[in-house]
């Protein structure tokens, strides 16, 4: 099993690792994100946001677009089966 040991369930070892730590541990280490290879994807506007902000429609449609790209992206590489 990845990440676990033979004959063990696959989390044993994380739950065995919290009950060794969780008398000197603070805060919790599920918290921690591991670091990904790729940078989110960032989505740029010439102005700043503010509160009173008019054209949030626009934004907001921006970034359901840039949203719905990225997401039609992925399936289109689901589909030709490129993936590794």
């Amino acid at each position: 099993m990845a990440g676990g040991e033979q004959g063990k369930g696959l989390y044993d070892h994380l739950y065995r690792r919290f009950f060794e730590e969780c008398d000197t541990h603070e805060g919790y280490s599920f918290q921690q994100a591991p670091a990904g290879s790729a940078a989110p994807p960032v989505v740029t506007f010439r102005e700043k946001l503010r509160w009173w902000t008019w054209d949030r429609w626009k934004r907001r449609r921006t970034l359901l677009a840039e949203r719905d790209r990225l997401q039609r992206d992925i399936l289109q590489i689901k589909k030709s089966g490129n993936l590794k």
